[in-house]
């Protein structure tokens, strides 16, 4: 934990506000929840953690694939893991991203996956927007409700490629309050401006 504190969660200070190290340790608190619920190797599951999204110094596309790459590559990791659990740990970053088509291939990457799915409603919506403004900074407010509007029927709708992948999990019921609001578009509205608002509030 010390190693980790110290050289690797400063790095996500660099990432825009959705990725940052709020969110970082979000993940972490909750996979070691999970792990601890599910009986799986809490050290693992902290360190699958705590790089699933390093990967994010890279193209945000692929950065699933690189965080796992950085996990692998990090050799002060053999102090503490044989090179069974950090091929395991590797292939946990890779899995957890949420558009991933197939689930994933062990307990770890269900386990950051699922931690990585911060689903109270306002947190994805407002993470939505944050994402817009810093990645967008040229479109105007009603520019970034329609970017804001197709990521979350695309995502997070009755038809998007959001998976859950642990049956019972906290996120099944806050998922369901997202897909509400979306189904209705005035309460969508509101949401997005007053989330909005308080984000940009000097516009």
């Amino acid at each position: 934990m010390e190693f980790v504190e110290r050289e690797i969660l400063p790095r996500y200070a660099d990432f825009d506000k959705a990725h940052n190290m709020e969110h970082v340790t979000g993940v972490i608190r909750r996979s070691l929840d999970i792990a601890q619920k599910v009986g799986a190797d809490v050290n693992m599951s902290y360190v699958v953690a705590a790089y699933h999204d390093l990967g994010l110094s890279g193209p945000r596309a692929i950065h699933h694939l690189t965080s796992g790459k950085i996990l692998l590559a990090d050799i002060r990791l053999r102090k503490w893991f044989s090179q069974d659990q950090l091929k395991v740990m590797k292939e946990a970053v890779e899995d957890h991203r949420a558009s991933a088509s197939h689930a994933p291939r062990s307990i770890y990457g269900k386990i950051v996956a699922e931690a990585d799915r911060d689903l109270d409603p306002d947190t994805v919506f407002r993470r939505t927007i944050q994402f817009g403004l810093s990645n967008y900074p040229e479109k105007d407010r009603e520019e970034q409700y329609q970017r804001f509007l197709k990521h979350v029927r695309e995502k997070y709708g009755e038809n998007g490629y959001i998976r859950l992948w642990m049956s019972g999990s906290p996120n099944e019921e806050k998922l369901r309050q997202i897909r509400r609001t979306i189904a209705n578009p005035q309460l969508l509205r509101q949401t997005f401006d007053r989330l909005y608002a308080e984000e940009k509030p000097k516009e």
